[in-house]
């Protein structure tokens, strides 16, 4: 037996494809997270363009300063969000079934690695230097 869903049941309007709640929340998850990102840009370029050419105390100092540090740990909070779900949609395209579940996990574990990761690097820098 396939996984596929036949052309009845696409016919059929009545007929529930998953979880409504979770796809919404998923779908504006998704497009918030995108749009807080273009926000985010300009206060990215700015950093960038601020530690170019700086040696590494500039750049500690820099990154340590708390209105620098803080927002630069929610961007990157927001990113790994965004990448999560991002990656979600391409693995619901292309997997199904035990393949998605373990795909999937694996996902969700690699985007929490590099979520805490990150905040642990720039919290160390913002409150211990």
């Amino acid at each position: 037996m396939t996984d596929r869903i036949s052309d009845a049941v696409i016919a059929d309007p009545k007929t529930k494809y998953g979880n409504a709640k979770a796809s919404t929340r998923h779908f504006i998850t998704q497009r918030v997270s995108g749009a807080i990102n273009i926000v985010f840009v300009g206060f990215l370029a700015f950093i960038v363009l601020r530690l170019a050419g700086q040696d590494r105390p500039d750049m500690v100092a820099t990154i340590g300063n708390a209105w620098i540090g803080l927002p630069l740990a929610a961007l990157l909070v927001i990113v790994a969000i965004h990448m999560r779900n991002g990656m979600r949609d391409t693995l619901e395209d292309y997997f199904h079934g035990a393949t998605y579940r373990l795909l999937m996990s694996l996902n969700t574990a690699f985007s929490l690695l590099i979520a805490v990761a990150g905040l642990a690097a720039i919290l160390k820098l913002v409150f211990w230097g």
